[in-house]
């Protein structure tokens, strides 16, 4: 393979558009020119999956596409929230002769955005900056999307070794802009209300704040969702429903990922459930703190709980905005507070 698996010719015009299917050779090849053959999300590098993802609605790629059909440009929206009506904005690529071109990474975002709002079930959008620069906060921020959340140590340095862009793992933040409304009741812990109080105050949609009571029933069963990714060794937990068996059925799973290598486990708890604060307690008293809030996660909100085996790299996160800074601060109190609490 070689750094270029099909040349493109610079300074051609273009316009952003919706994905055809022949346009999924030209994405790969675009993947494949920036990133090589270990791009760890093979639907990209696979013409036919990504054609066949797009015709399902699980991802909707804008194209920036030359009026001789070259791709000089990507982004898409996809699901990878439990609830399908959330969808990521991610997977943006330009070719190295289109870098300069003005608002085209921005353009394609926008389009997406834009776009979403009248495809498949699109309810709530959110994108995941990283922290090793700017540029992609800066992009997110111009669209209207609103930090909620911080995932700490997502992706492993090498995963930019071409560009040599981060010295430890690099974290993301979490950014979310809501296109249908949906005003409904969460149950804040207790111990995150002064936190979580904050970060509702400048969401974009309505939430009746309401203060986590009472234990999980009995009559509820425990049911988690678990997705691991090798080659990030970040494990995620989506926490639909919790139950008085809660601790027996997360600690086997858990289990299983760090077996398996996690370094990095996100546990997802519905703040839908009245009692989420006791679920929450029992997390903090096993090393978890929180990153905030993951709006629409189950179609009701989220609350992003973390275990990390090191140090987070918090000097390695360059960070825009003021409400980021500022959510990364709190989040590094928590962090600190589970380290004396689980000593």
């Amino acid at each position: 393979m070689t750094d270029n698996p099909c040349p493109i010719e610079p300074g051609q015009p273009w316009e952003i558009d919706l994905f055809r299917p022949g346009d999924a050779r030209g994405v790969a090849d675009l993947f494949l020119s920036v990133y090589g053959d270990g791009y760890p999300v093979k639907t990209y590098i696979n013409p036919d999956r990504l054609t066949a993802e797009n015709r399902s609605g699980r991802v909707i790629s804008s194209v920036a596409r030359t009026p001789s059909g070259d791709i000089v440009g990507h982004n898409s929206l996809f699901r990878s929230a439990p609830y399908t009506g959330v969808y990521e904005s991610g997977a943006g690529v330009v070719h190295k002769n289109y870098r300069g071109s003005k608002r085209l990474f921005s353009g394609m975002i926008s389009h997406g955005l834009d776009i979403g709002g009248r495809r498949r079930r699109v309810e709530t959008i959110f994108g995941e900056p990283v922290c090793n620069h700017v540029i992609s906060q800066k992009v997110t921020g111009k669209m209207g999307l609103i930090t909620m959340a911080v995932e700490m140590d997502l992706m492993p340095a090498e995963a930019y070794s071409r560009e040599k862009s981060a010295t430890g793992r690099v974290s993301t933040l979490l950014d979310f802009r809501t296109l249908k409304p949906k005003p409904h009741p969460v149950y804040l812990p207790a111990e995150y209300e002064g936190l979580l109080t904050h970060l509702y105050a400048a969401f974009d949609d309505e939430r009746e704040l309401r203060i986590s009571h009472g234990m999980p029933p009995e009559s509820v069963t425990t049911r988690i969702d678990v997705e691991y990714f090798d080659f990030a060794r970040v494990a995620r937990m989506a926490v639909w429903e919790a139950g008085a068996d809660f601790s027996e059925v997360f600690g086997d799973e858990e289990k299983k990922v760090v077996d398996q290598g996690a370094s990095v486990i996100q546990a997802w708890v519905n703040l839908g459930q009245s009692w989420s604060g006791a679920i929450v307690d029992l997390l903090r008293a096993t090393g978890y703190f929180t990153g905030g809030i993951l709006p629409r996660w189950f179609d009701t909100d989220g609350l992003l709980m973390m275990k990390i085996d090191h140090r987070p790299h918090w000097e390695g996160m360059q960070i825009q905005y003021d409400r980021a800074r500022d959510i990364v601060m709190r989040i590094k109190t928590d962090w600190e507070k589970s380290m004396t609490f689980n000593r």
